[in-house]
């Protein structure tokens, strides 16, 4: 292979957008953890937004059959009819809300959702509105189509979610719509049912779109007070964003779904024919044993080690003196404060990991608002190595000479 030089590089035609989307920090810091690894360390990874858990056995079984089967065609563009029902099942008997099958459309992940509304809702130009802090590879679906995202400064007082009266204050007539998520990442907050009526309210009064990602819906941990389940329970307008990757554990399978307001179904279609022919076939036939009562009961289990990783994570950085500005309700990260050490974030992640082989992702990755200050844990291993990671933490700050404040 020869390699090619900067400057070569650099006279070829890239398009603009290949210059303004960013790489990920968390990559290039867990290269460094796992280089550890492989040299006969053990490292803590708190850097990984991915399940620890593999995929549980009942939809392992269902993919391994589905392969016997020869189930390996492809499907129609949408998804095949029985995952659709099943999706459109579990909103109905689990979240209350009557969706049908034909408001939903399989995708290839999350991702290959994010793509297709991008894609059928937004022209070259249009803005659309995004918390900061927020998931950083949402500003490259955007990019992706000529759009414009547009970062808010959110605050810890609303969990770091846009409020309706911020995003009216923003709104002018070059945007388009609004992407919200909750529970979010990095910082695990969430909207009620009252701050998500507020948001809507001001996009519908201009004319935009709503989408609300609720990848993580399955993995909230507390009753909420207002009884809120998912998004089409106050708009059914909104673009409903989900994955069998967080709750269902199937993060390698790339598999997601997107609930569709009847007025944009056909045009997803078009563009899903088109872009990504189908969604994996044996995936698909895997996911549908994913709503069974035996991979449910895992699924809901598992969801209690993240709520107990959660609670011994947050009291463990708590008494080491961080600052921790509410206990998310659901996702698996902390977004933390790192201010009494008296390091940039990136400083801290990088001297803990050569130091002390802990892993932990800066806030530089997640925007501009308070990211040189804050940090994401990731409570995605055991209890064990939670506990093995704030004794390292522990050890690092009294080296450092830090106490807790």
């Amino acid at each position: 292979m020869v390699a090619v030089s900067k400057d070569a590089q650099a006279s070829h035609p890239l398009a603009e957008r290949a210059g303004v989307v960013q790489p990920f920090r968390v990559m290039e810091l867990s290269k460094r953890a796992f280089a550890y690894e492989a040299q006969g360390h053990t490292v803590v990874h708190f850097q990984l937004g991915e399940p620890d858990f593999s995929t549980c056995e009942p939809v392992v079984a269902a993919g391994q059959a589905a392969l016997a089967g020869g189930l390996t065609k492809y499907t129609n563009a949408d998804g095949v009819q029985p995952l659709r029902e099943a999706i459109a099942n579990y909103y109905c008997t689990t979240l209350g809300q009557q969706v049908a099958p034909d408001n939903i459309l399989v995708t290839a992940g999350a991702s290959g959702a994010l793509t297709l509304l991008m894609a059928a809702l937004f022209d070259p130009g249009h803005e659309l509105l995004m918390a900061d802090p927020g998931y950083p590879c949402n500003s490259a679906f955007a990019h992706l189509v000529n759009a414009v995202p547009r970062l808010l400064p959110a605050s810890s007082e609303h969990e770091y979610q846009l409020t309706g009266e911020q995003v009216q204050a923003a709104w002018t007539e070059h945007t388009r719509g609004v992407l919200l998520a909750s529970p979010a990442n990095p910082t695990g907050g969430m909207l009620s049912a009252t701050a998500l009526a507020g948001v809507c309210d001001a996009v519908h009064a201009n004319n935009g779109v709503v989408l609300l990602d609720e990848i993580y819906s399955g993995l909230v941990f507390d009753e909420r007070p207002d009884g809120y389940s998912c998004g089409w329970e106050v708009d059914r307008d909104a673009f409903l964003v989900n994955s069998f990757s967080k709750f269902f554990g199937m993060t390698g399978w790339r598999l997601g779904w997107v609930v569709t307001p009847d007025w944009a179904r056909e045009p997803l279609e078009r563009f899903a024919q088109n872009l990504f022919i189908s969604p994996s076939t044996p995936a698909q036939y895997a996911a549908i044993e994913a709503f069974s009562p035996a991979a449910m009961a895992e699924h809901e289990r598992r969801r209690d080690v993240f709520r107990e990783r959660r609670d011994l994570l947050v009291g463990g950085l708590s008494q080491l003196g961080f600052d921790i500005p509410f206990v998310p309700g659901g996702g698996f990260f902390l977004y933390v404060d790192v201010s009494h050490t008296g390091m940039d974030a990136e400083t801290f992640c990088w001297r803990l990991v050569d130091e002390y082989k802990v892993a932990v992702t800066p806030g530089t990755d997640f925007g501009v608002v308070g990211a040189a200050q804050h940090v994401r844990f990731a409570f995605t291993t055991s209890s064990e190595q939670i506990e093995v990671g704030l004794e390292r933490i522990r050890t690092a700050l009294s080296d450092w000479g830090i106490g807790a404040t």
